[in-house]
């Protein structure tokens, strides 16, 4: 703990020394300056353990009162304008709601049987446990967004199945923290939220712009525990042949003894029309096999749908000839039909308008017929795709892997349905990202209930920690809003946008130079404190570089996941170091941590080469 001390110590003091060089004599010093020492004394204060929210607040406070030249009245009325416009931000609206969500479905009790199903069916894979590890943070992330809480309950359930496994410490550690952090970048985030109310970026477009990069990175991850694994299989060894059997449930077994079979469609075809062993019914099996057809039912459901969609006939087109749009032609009393019974003045000029001559009624046109279309060959292709894979699925459908699918029907399925359905109201614009939080956290009391953890103890302390949670993010954006509006009233904002025009970046240096600052940043500041106090500052400067806000914001959040991978203040580290074996030390978690750090840096090169990874989905959906 000594040197994460020290290094914090050393950074505040470059962080000072630096100030104290860059500044002018006091004599000389202006409200710019004074501005630009703000936010000094702020980091620093934050470093020391102030709270972020009553530091911004307080030292906007102080700095626009000397602003105002002491004016204790301008000084409180901008403290309350500044109150009131977060207030009315309804962007805010979804945040206690996804954070109750989130809440929920942790207290669901979901995470032990995601994790067991999931390292199951991956078991043939290289490094297979630390896939299902990884597979289950990211999840589980999503669905909650809690970074703290899912990096625990891992710490708690996977780090001892892998160290047990022989899996290398390090290893182990790198793979549970960063797909913990995963939850922040993969919508639906809490942090695309305060981003897109702080930069003015709609959160739809964040969310849809934000769904790729975070699937991106998530197989980058994925990439690099098999490949490790497979070039160094004592650093992640394959599961044992015991870890890989699966426990049949009593109407699987009774088949299995019954016909001997490995495939389990054709035993269960048997079963159905044939004899059964024991005590079994026609409906015990007729529902097995039900299940078992749940992904045939599934790709028949959904290219009915695709096909009644392709084939749909066109809308008739209607013959619009004679209409006048609504406003087109102006008609004024002098020429009106309509007699009020008002009569002109005395010498007035009047003009009689010659009666207009009666027009026949017009035949109606007669509407083409809609003609149905043919499905183009794509879908015929895709067609037999799906139906070759299901073949093959069916082919080596074994009573084991059976039995794994329904492990994953009660685990993997209801949060993957509850993910899809908030963040598909959200993309496709059935909802707002309100109405979809309010949807997330019915469908996080469905689960509870679904699962018989709901309570009314859970319920309390779900809404007592969303309170709290909620509460933290408001009073962030109100110090946040109060220091942006003191650092513009000094000039502060007007002195950066200066001197970084007078570097003479071009876009690529520019951005460069941003992250660089904001991945920095990640050493000593949470994300939170970086968006409220650093987004202010770096978008005014955006129009200059033609850099679209959007954009930004997506290699921000990826960048910001360094921020709890990153020491001294690596939360996600503490967080797994509270909960991990005695004979696991902060060292091995940091250096486990530091191959994601750089395949974060990797993906955030990847996404700025090809920028529609992120750009392409709002790009079709919203323009």
């Amino acid at each position: 703990m000594k040197k994460e001390l020290y290094f914090g110590i050393a950074i505040m003091a470059m962080i000072l020394i630096g100030v104290a060089i860059a500044m002018p004599a006091p004599s000389e010093m202006n409200n710019g300056h004074l501005g630009l020492l703000m936010l000094s004394l702020i980091v620093v204060a934050i470093m020391l353990g102030f709270p972020t929210a009553f530091t911004l607040m307080g030292m906007g406070v102080i700095f626009t009162f000397f602003a105002y030249d002491q004016d204790i009245q301008k000084t409180l009325d901008l403290m309350v304008q500044s109150t009131y416009k977060v207030m009315t931000n309804d962007v805010l609206i979804s945040v206690p709601l996804f954070v109750f969500m989130g809440y929920l479905v942790e207290r669901a009790n979901l995470i032990e049987k995601l994790f067991k199903s999931l390292h199951l069916a991956m078991a043939r894979l290289p490094g297979a446990l630390g896939v299902a590890t990884l597979v289950t943070c990211a999840i589980f992330a999503t669905a909650t967004g809690i970074v703290g809480a899912v990096v625990t309950l891992m710490g708690l359930l996977a780090m001892p199945s892998m160290l047990k496994a022989g899996y290398d410490t390090k290893m182990a550690a790198g793979a549970i923290t960063a797909g913990g952090c995963l939850g922040i970048l993969i919508p639906p985030s809490v942090l695309l939220i305060v981003y897109g109310a702080t930069a003015g970026v709609s959160v739809v477009q964040l969310y849809a712009g934000a769904f790729f990069p975070g699937l991106m990175l998530a197989s980058l991850y994925v990439a690099y525990i098999i490949i490790r694994a497979k070039l160094n299989p004592k650093s992640a060894p394959p599961l044992s042949e015991e870890d890989r059997r699966v426990q049949l449930s009593p109407v699987l077994d009774s088949l299995k003894r019954t016909y001997g079979s490995s495939r389990a469609v054709s035993a269960l075809v048997n079963g159905m029309k044939g004899r059964r062993a024991g005590n079994l019914t026609t409906g015990q099996v007729a529902n097995q096999f039900f299940v078992a057809m749940l992904p045939a039912i599934f790709a028949a459901f959904v290219l009915g749908l695709v096909y009644s969609s392709l084939t749909a006939p066109k809308p008739a087109a209607y013959d619009t000839t004679g209409l006048v749009s609504f406003g087109s032609e102006y008609q004024d009393s002098s020429t009106s039909k309509y007699d009020f019974g008002f009569d002109e003045p005395a010498g007035a000029e009047t003009t009689e308008a010659a009666p207009a001559a009666v027009e026949e009624p017009a035949e109606p046109a007669v509407a083409d017929e809609p003609e149905a279309r043919s499905a183009p060959m794509n879908f015929w292709i895709s067609l037999l795709v799906v139906l070759a894979v299901l073949v093959y699925y069916y082919s080596r459908l074994s009573f084991e892997r059976l039995e794994v699918f329904k492990m994953l029907l009660t685990s993997f399925f209801p949060l993957a349905i509850l993910i899809m359905a908030v963040l598909g109201s959200i993309v496709f614009g059935f909802a707002t990202p309100s109405e979809a939080a309010a949807v997330g956290a019915f469908g996080g009391l469905l689960l509870a209930a679904g699962y018989r953890q709901l309570s009314f103890p859970v319920l309390r302390e779900s809404a007592f920690l969303t309170s709290k949670t909620t509460a933290m993010v408001c009073w962030l954006f109100v110090g946040s809003s109060i220091f942006s509006a003191a650092f513009a009233l000094l000039g502060g904002q007007e002195l950066v946008e200066q001197w970084v025009l007078s570097l003479g970046l071009t876009p690529i240096q520019f951005l460069l130079l941003s992250q660089v600052i904001i991945f920095l940043l990640g050493w000593p500041l949470e994300w939170t404190e970086i968006i409220v106090i650093f987004m202010p500052i770096f978008i005014p400067l955006l129009p200059y570089f033609d850099v679209d806000p959007l954009f930004f914001g997506l290699l921000v959040a990826m960048n910001l996941q360094t921020a709890f991978l990153s020491p001294p203040v690596a939360m996600a580290a503490f967080y797994l170091k509270g909960v991990s074996p005695p004979g696991v030390t902060l060292n091995q978690i940091f250096l486990g941590m530091i191959p994601f750090m750089f395949i974060q840096i990797f993906a955030m090169f990847v996404l700025y080469v090809f920028p529609q990874i992120g750009m392409w989905l709002p790009g079709v959906l919203y323009r």
